[in-house]
């Protein structure tokens, strides 16, 4: 390296998106409960710790954070690492998305 030059860092900046749609194939979704949640309960862009941590930026900034189920991989890491709780990994079939009917699972 030439002298007073710096070295070269490679910085990954994720963007929405980039792999394409990826929440058919979750599992499982993080529901988001407003009533533990720090920065719901203030109203204002406090803890964003679910932000930071997302490996797919599929949680957008702001009171409260908002999750992209498009995206969303379902990998559960912002509900480990949320201090207040407030983030519960629930399964698809209790929303209907990934449910059966009789007649598919016959098939």
């Amino acid at each position: 390296m030439a002298a007073g030059a710096s070295p070269r860092i490679a910085i990954s900046r994720p963007a929405a998106g980039e792999a394409g749609r990826t929440g058919d194939w979750r599992a499982r979704r993080p529901v988001l409960d407003p009533e533990k949640c720090l920065t719901a309960k203030r109203g204002e862009v406090t803890c964003q710790i679910c932000w930071a941590y997302c490996p797919d930026a599929c949680i957008s900034r702001g009171a409260p954070p908002r999750v992209d189920l498009e995206y969303c991989k379902g990998c559960g890491i912002c509900a480990q690492e949320c201090p207040a709780g407030a983030i519960e990994m629930v399964p698809e079939e209790a929303h209907g998305v990934c449910a059966l009917d009789e007649d598919s699972a016959a098939r």
